[in-house]
């Protein structure tokens, strides 16, 4: 296995590099008879397209989605589904001078060492281009669990650097997210991160922060024992996402500082129903749902590509300076809700499919 494959009932195959002619996905394992159409695809691929705001890479990108096969009259037929876009701003020429150089932060050295040789246009292959594809499939999945199940994805910027929103994320709707262009449903903060990103834009450097996700009405019994939990198989998607260097889910690094009397969460019954008083495990027992809110947190660095001279070495060993050219995010944040959102869609999409397969 290559690594370019994704889940196991529900399996999405992606490919293409920034700046070749396309990039796309094949998803395998789609129930038939799911009416989706181009225009529902291209919502969400809208949200994580370039240059879309002023904070974002001026890249000039449409992110035009074509469904190629596996839908006829507007539904899923059951067979894989092509969905293909095609790249049009491309400036190759843009990394020409880089082409010999081990930039810091990328994974120029690395697939050079394992492959003999890299595609350096952009970072090829490792570039989070390659995204595009996943939020194409992700929302095939959303719309899926959305019409049969009503599950809800509600991915928002929390943090960027040290600025921090304290909002209630049970609270959290999709008008506030996208109510501003950093997606932070406190529009108060959001603010204060703008003009942070702005600052460090105007610098020629990157910022880092968090998003947290958020996924609503969640059936219980969704997870695998022992490797395949739910809590697993999500941090896998996420940390799989370019640039993210964390996971947590529930209460996370912070319920260390809990005792167990503390951080169990209690049963309780409600006119007869069994729930849950609290949710510091984060929607999940075992690495099953438990039908509460799933909510978890994905750290992601400063984007490595920044304009300020940096200090590095060629392919020879020689040490060199570097001051990179080409486009990108000074904060991935804002055009990483959409992905997170996808990658999380996709987990709950396969494990659905799981356990309906077992529990026939």
């Amino acid at each position: 296995m290559a690594g370019n494959s994704f889940g196991q009932l529900f399996r999405i195959t992606t490919f293409g590099e920034s700046h070749g002619g396309m990039v796309g996905a094949v998803v395998d394992g789609c129930p038939p008879n799911l009416e989706i159409s181009e225009a529902e695809i291209q919502k969400e691929l809208n949200r994580r397209k370039p240059g879309q705001s002023s904070i974002t890479t001026p890249r000039k990108e449409e992110d035009e989605i074509k469904i190629m096969s596996g839908v006829f009259e507007g539904k899923t037929t059951g067979t894989p589904i092509l969905l293909l876009a095609n790249n049009k701003d491309i400036r190759p020429e843009d990394y020409q001078e880089m082409k010999e150089l081990f930039r810091p932060g990328h994974a120029d050295f690395t697939y050079t060492k394992k492959y003999g040789f890299r595609d350096w246009h952009g970072s090829g292959r490792a570039s989070a281009r390659e995204t595009l594809a996943r939020v194409a499939a992700g929302a095939i999945a959303k719309k899926y669990l959305k019409e049969k199940l009503g599950i809800e994805f509600l991915s928002f910027v929390e943090q960027v650097g040290n600025i921090k929103t304290d909002i209630d994320f049970n609270q959290v709707t999709t008008a506030q997210i996208e109510s501003n262009i950093v997606r932070c449903p406190d529009n108060k903060t959001a603010e204060k991160m703008i003009k942070l990103i702005e600052q460090v834009k105007a610098e020629g450097d990157s910022i880092g922060g968090v998003i947290r996700g958020v996924i609503k009405n969640v059936p219980i019994g969704l997870g695998e024992p022992v490797f395949d939990k739910l809590p697993a198989d999500l941090a896998k998607a996420m940390v799989s996402i370019n640039a993210v260097k964390g996971f947590e889910i529930g209460s996370g690094f912070e319920g260390v500082k809990m005792k167990g009397s503390e951080h169990n969460d209690q049963f309780i019954s409600k006119n007869g129903r069994i729930d849950l008083k609290t949710n510091h495990a984060g929607g999940t027992l075992g690495g099953i749902s438990s039908g509460a809110t799933i909510y978890f947190r994905v750290a992601f660095k400063p984007v490595s590509t920044i304009s300020k001279l940096q200090e590095t070495v060629d392919i020879n060993g020689k040490e060199v300076n570097l001051e990179a050219a080409g486009r990108h995010d000074p904060c991935v944040l804002p055009r990483a809700v959409p992905i997170v959102d996808a990658m999380a869609a996709l987990v709950i999409m396969d494990l659905y499919l799981r356990h309906k397969a077992q529990n026939l």
